[in-house]
């Protein structure tokens, strides 16, 4: 059971309105609480935030944003007394525009070491003003920026494939891959945090000639067609060994890969013995309300692992995307919904990835514009609202906002007046709340050995159903419809909603032993 923090909304101790290491560490008797086995937490690396820390300045530093190092020591050591392990998030595709190897680039001329550690290229056209190809940045508009030279005329262009203040690095300099391990060392030895989280795992490596490519029938963060030269190059493949050769010299360490890959085959490939240990698959997390297309997600789920070491990855949200109680409808509707999909997903076997606020039934907030802040709002010509409005902060206690969360007047983005019925205060002392739901069944998860054995099996059920046995014993079923349906033999050790006279309600889910 892993718990996604998000730093700069997930609770904050200095009273500036934004989320921070002391806040998490203030908080740890709550993961205890709720029975979670480590956490992943988003970058804490020093950063600009022009992408919220996925733009890193320094990655062997944390921001002051968050505190200091001193402040992440003291964290990983009260995680670890509380038998919590600490993974970070690691940003190996890209750093920030502000990363000194970054400047120096800039201050060198064409051609030089300094720019070889990223993709500079010359530009089209008569006076070399247009981008050396054609791609698009995943936050929208040209994946290329142009630099002025230090002699003051216009240059060189810089590929980013997502915002311009995240230069991608070429990972055909060796240097690049030197500077990682020093990375990795720092946090695993020096920090004794427990592994990463590897973000745009797929990517890194990229076709050495650069060429245009003429199929953009998909270009958006959470999906990239088969043949996106940007992505999933064979490449990538060498530069995880090398990763997992450090990983291997701290065994009880994990990596866990972003891989928007839908493949299987491709997929795979990234969890070979010899590179990653877990990877994120997607498809329960993008998988719409019905029971067939659940029941494909979880198949391609055990498929994407099929003949790996590692286990299934099971997730229904991120701060990538919008919360399942919105997904699933919004309302009284998507909540029940929301409930059901946390029993199916804890049913399963393999590991589960629990964002923040996902436990108390939060949904997306509808932002206004004034105060959005993702880099996708003013990179699509404010088309795209970005992913502000799954990033809004812990609702802790009390009746108004910022609930808790700060002593500060308010939060760096603001929480709806009406979430006072789910702080965790209040649910805490609701036995039907969604906090009290996810309690229970990762207790159950943990201690029922009816919740074992390495995979499910598949029983018939009326349409808009769908049920799976544990080999342990456990029977999941969910009525996706909108009717009653009856039950089969078992008692019931838990259910996302009442259940009376063997029926179980619609937008439901049981466990059954």
């Amino acid at each position: 059971m892993f718990y996604q923090v998000y730093p700069r909304s997930f609770a904050d101790s200095n009273g500036d309105g934004v989320g921070d290491l002391g806040g998490i560490r203030n908080r740890i008797d709550y993961l205890v609480l709720l029975g979670i086995d480590a956490i992943w937490l988003n970058p804490v690396m020093r950063s600009p935030m022009a992408d919220h820390g996925y733009d890193v300045s320094d990655p062997r530093d944390v921001d002051p944003l968050f505190g200091d190092v001193a402040a992440f020591d003291a964290l990983v050591e009260e995680a670890h007394a509380r038998g919590i392990r600490v993974v970070m998030d690691l940003v190996p595709n890209h750093v920030s525009s502000e990363h000194p190897w970054f400047h120096e680039a800039l201050a060198s001329a064409p051609g030089s070491a300094e720019r070889n550690r990223f993709h500079f290229r010359d530009g089209r056209g008569p006076q070399g003003d247009e981008p050396p190809n054609n791609w698009p940045s995943i936050f929208g508009g040209p994946a290329w920026t142009r630099v002025t030279e230090p002699d003051g005329t216009p240059g060189q262009w810089y590929l980013h494939v997502f915002a311009s203040q995240q230069p991608d690095l070429n990972w055909a300099d060796s240097g690049v891959a030197e500077d990682l391990e020093k990375t990795l060392r720092f946090w695993l030895h020096d920090r004794h945090v427990d592994g990463f989280r590897i973000d745009v795992a797929h990517g890194m490596a990229k076709p050495a000639d650069l060429a245009d490519h003429d199929g953009w029938e998909e270009n958006e963060l959470l999906g990239h067609a088969a043949s996106d030269p940007r992505f999933d190059n064979p490449e990538v493949h060498a530069i995880h060994r090398e990763i997992r050769k450090v990983l291997d010299e701290y065994p009880d360490a994990v990596t866990i890969g972003e891989i928007w890959v839908s493949d299987h085959e491709r997929f795979s490939a990234y969890l070979r013995p010899d590179e990653l240990h877990l990877g994120f698959e997607f498809h329960l997390t993008l998988a719409g309300w019905d029971a067939d297309e659940i029941r494909e997600a979880i198949e391609k789920g055990f498929a994407a692992v099929a003949g790996t070491p590692a286990s299934p990855t099971w997730t229904l949200s991120n701060h990538d995307v919008d919360r399942e109680v919105t997904r699933y409808g919004g309302g009284a509707r998507g909540l029940a919904r929301a409930r059901a999909m946390i029993l199916v997903e804890l049913a399963l076997p393999g590991a589960v990835f629990v964002y923040n606020g996902a436990e108390l039934g939060l949904p997306n907030v509808d932002l206004p514009d004034e105060v959005l802040q993702d880099p996708v709002w003013e990179r699509s010509g404010r088309t795209d609202r970005g992913r502000d409005g799954c990033r809004v902060p812990m609702p802790w206690e009390g009746t108004a906002p910022p609930f808790g969360f700060t002593s500060a007047s308010e939060s760096w983005l603001p929480q709806p007046d009406d979430w006072a019925a789910l702080t965790v205060e209040a649910q805490l002392a609701d036995e039907g709340s969604m906090l009290s739901l996810y309690r229970q069944a990762i207790r159950l998860r943990r201690d029922r050995p009816e919740i074992t054995g390495d995979d499910i099996g598949w029983h018939a059920s009326p349409p808009g159903c769908l049920a799976f046995r544990r080999p342990g014993g456990l029977t999941c079923v969910l009525n996706a419809g909108t009717e009653p349906v009856a039950l089969p033999a078992g008692t019931a050790l838990l259910s996302s909603t009442p259940i009376a006279d063997g029926q179980l309600p619609g937008n439901s889910a049981v466990w059954l032993v």
